[in-house]
């Protein structure tokens, strides 16, 4: 059997062999790369994640040819979270579980070397942002901020020790031009002047402000989640770069009420074919490119995140905002509509999806181990 040698990355040519693991392992049919700039910032420390610390890389080599790839970080947030010090592995890809168990061996020396008791992944950076394995739907194309992986991922994973944690699924709906959004989302009308309730779409001039109010919902309405960690104005700002020239305004929806946002939904158009034809890369050239070709991106959309504050939950405002939502994807043509994960626990967000006619398009999971 071939010795597998895992380097530190540490040069720009071995930061250019870790990007282009998953094409050289799985194509471009499925997999959807992470955007080669921000593997950078996260690889450089140009990200307002690197104040807890350096992101390694590390790259597996079999014979000298790179097979496998992953990250190893740490978070004190997320060991709040978990209530145990907790070494962060991600970006996490390989050509089978001899090249995972050297990966992971590294992860593992890490961890101890720096006094963690265990390891979770794959994260990138968090749970919250993007990752995890899936364990069904290998068939299905993944798209942006959700993962897509080969069948052999979760046996490999399983048999090295890890065990499943924080699984859900995402969510496909098709099919919904001929429905009508008022019957599939009831909300009275009336309660809107009553309640002071007002749905507002984004505004691309002030995108700024719109994120400001939707980050504040979003770390109240996500706090009780055992894999979320409060998101702060600039971790937002870094995730949401270049959204600007990506948004669909219709999609980006705000319930206000008396003027203060109570309620969220973000949804993008899907360009995760364009991502999967450039590879990740997102220079000026492919933003061009990308500017002037977006009306053939129109088709499928992603819904990336909604919630509710606390103070207003359980009066149907997702409901009404569910209801919006639908309306402006079938005035904007848009056939399908995808979804990050949602965990097995959040029932009532799934709902959403089912009333569209929706259906579970791949199930995933995290992964943990005890490394005391």
């Amino acid at each position: 059997m071939s010795r597998i040698e895992i380097r530190r990355v540490l040069t720009e040519e071995q930061f250019d062999a870790f990007v282009e693991v998953p094409l050289r392992l799985h194509g471009s049919q499925h997999y959807v790369p992470i955007l080669k700039p921000q593997l950078r910032a996260w690889w450089t420390g140009r990200h307002p994640q690197a104040r807890f610390g350096p992101v390694a890389y590390y790259l597996a080599l079999r014979d000298g040819i790179p097979v496998g790839r992953t990250c190893v970080h740490h978070n004190p947030a997320m060991d709040d979270r978990l209530e145990a010090d907790t070494q962060l592995f991600g970006l996490t890809e390989f050509a089978d579980a001899e090249v995972l168990g050297a990966l992971l061996g590294q992860a593992e020396r890490d961890g101890r070397a720096a006094a963690r008791t265990s390891l979770l992944g794959p994260v990138a950076l968090l749970p919250n942002q993007t990752g995890g394995v899936i364990t069904s739907g290998f068939d299905e194309r993944g798209f942006m901020d959700s993962p897509w992986n080969p069948p052999n991922y979760p046996q490999a994973y399983e048999s090295l020790g890890y065990t499943r944690c924080f699984e859900g699924a995402t969510w496909i709906c098709e099919g919904y031009d001929g429905l009508d959004p008022g019957d599939v989302f009831r909300f009275d009308d009336a309660r809107l002047a009553a309640e002071g309730l007002r749905v507002e779409p984004a505004n691309r001039w002030r995108l700024g402000r719109d994120l400001e109010a939707m980050r504040t919902v979003l770390n109240g309405a996500f706090a009780a989640l055992p894999y979320y960690t409060q998101i702060s104005a600039d971790d937002l700002a870094a995730q949401t770069d270049g959204l600007a020239f990506l948004l669909d305004e219709s999609l980006f929806l705000r319930l206000t009420q008396h003027g203060r946002t109570v309620a969220f939904v973000l949804c993008v158009p899907d360009v995760s074919r364009f991502m999967m034809a450039r590879g990740g890369r997102l220079g000026p050239r492919d933003q061009v490119a990308l500017l002037a070709t977006k009306r053939r991106y129109r088709e499928d959309a992603i819904l990336i995140i909604k919630g509710t504050d606390p103070s207003a939950q359980g009066r149907g405002y997702l409901t009404l905002l569910s209801q919006e939502l639908l309306r402006n994807l079938q005035a904007g043509g848009y056939q399908r509509l995808r979804s990050t994960f949602v965990e097995d626990a959040n029932a009532a967000s799934a709902a959403q999806y089912e009333r569209m006619g929706g259906r579970p398009l791949h199930r995933t999971t995290f992964y943990r181990k005890d490394i005391r």
